[in-house]
Formats: structure tokens, sequence, C-alpha cells
């Protein structure tokens, strides 16, 4: 397959978990752990599994996958708000206290970008593309300066900046059409690159002119019916 020259289009939006860094399994593992406690503490069936990160919180804003994960078992808690104990039993405090744990996984442990991913950005910005985040997570900034790769972008969307603007999550097009405004591109002429499903989504909704799958457990299958035009293992692809 031959892939499309990436520096062909006027900006280039970067997915971060999954895409840039591998704090997708960082989240994964969270998540696992908080919800499988959660569910067992509650006596909530079916218990969690690997299925419910990928269908119900990959891609999206912490809260809202709280919400529909819980809806997927018929439990309705009070929403809450995003300054709750995480102790508290509402959809902001379970989202705290999921953000606890991948807080301690990543302090413990630290975080190093796809070494392919980082050849993409480089080669990107050597020709003058310009580049951004397009994240769901509270914790960007965090992760990408962890990673020590946050000098490469100029713009960053991520859930602070969501939330504060009241930009919808992920699968809407909203997150990815106003980073591409803060970089003033046009989305047609620009290409947004994705792991997950609801990004994939959005990206497309957002009427990009390329969307690049990465398939780091998604599968090849699910990216493209998603609607992404190609479907890469590793960015490395684009230099190599």
């Amino acid at each position: 397959m031959t892939l499309p020259d990436l520096t062909s289009f006027d900006a280039v939006l970067f997915d971060l978990d999954g895409v840039l860094t591998p704090t997708a399994e960082v989240h994964m593992h969270a998540w696992q752990q908080m919800f499988t406690e959660l569910f067992t503490a509650w006596g909530v069936e079916p218990p969690y599994t690997e299925a419910d990160y990928f269908e119900h919180l990959d891609g999206k804003k912490r809260y809202d996958g709280v919400a529909g994960l819980l809806r997927s078992r018929d439990v309705e808690v009070p929403w809450g708000s995003p300054d709750d104990d995480p102790a508290e039993n509402t959809v902001c405090g379970i989202g705290n206290r999921k953000n606890e744990v991948f807080a301690r996984i990543l302090r413990a442990e630290g975080i190093a970008p796809y070494p392919g991913s980082l050849r993409l950005v480089d080669r990107l910005r050597a020709a003058g593309v310009p580049v951004a985040v397009v994240s769901s997570s509270k914790n960007a900034e965090e992760v990408l300066a962890a990673a020590g790769i946050r000098d490469r972008f100029p713009v960053v969307m991520d859930g602070v900046v969501a939330e504060r603007d009241h930009l919808a999550s992920k699968p809407a097009p909203d997150v990815f059409v106003e980073a591409a405004r803060m970089l003033g591109v046009e989305p047609a002429r620009s290409a947004a690159v994705e792991d997950a499903l609801s990004g994939v989504r959005s990206a497309v909704a957002g009427g990009f002119g390329l969307v690049v799958g990465v398939d780091r457990g998604v599968g090849e299958r699910a990216l493209t019916a998603a609607g992404a035009d190609v479907v890469v293992d590793d960015l490395a692809a684009f230099v190599d």
C-alpha cells in the first residue's frame, strides 16, 4: 500500500494516548483496576472487561466515559462536579478516582513517546507542516511534559480546554475542528491521526481531508469501519 504524503497537508493533528505515547495502556489498566473494584463492591454484572474500554471509554472525556459505562449496566448515579472527592460515588467522583490511579502510575513509571510517532512529528515540523495534539484527556499537558515533547506542539486541545470552552467530547467533531481553527487551517486540507474509534469518528465528522487510523489493538477492520482512510500499525510507516 502506498501511503499518502503527510507533508502535503496544511496541518496534521494527533491524538495523544496510543498515538504519540503509550499512555493508552496506562489508562486501560487504571480504568480496569478502578471499575473492577467498583463493580465488585456494588455487585454490578456483568464484570468489567477490556471490551468496555474500547466501547465506552477510549478517546472520550473522562466523565462522559464513566457515565456511558455505568449506563451500559443500567446504573445511574448523580453527575456531581469536577471538584468532587474521589471517594464520592458520583460520575465526577468516580472519574477522579480513576485519575488518581493513572497519575500514580505515570509518576512512578514515567512515559516515553513512540519512536515512530516522534520521527513523523519531527519530519513534519522540518517540512514546515503545523502539528497539534487533540486529546480528550485532562492529563495531556502532564503526559507531554513527562514524555519530553511538549515543545513540539504549538496547539494542545485537551480535556481541560474542552471543558472550559464547553466543547462536546469525541466522537463529536468539536475538539478537532476547534484545534484546526487554532492552527489557522481548514479541516478539509488537514490530516487527523487517531487510534480510538471515537476519535476516528470525530475527525470524520469534522470533515478532515485524511483520517489515519493507528492500530494499537482496536483492529484495522474496526478503524476502517469507523471511517479511517488508511490504517497503520506504527507511524514509522510514513517516514520509512
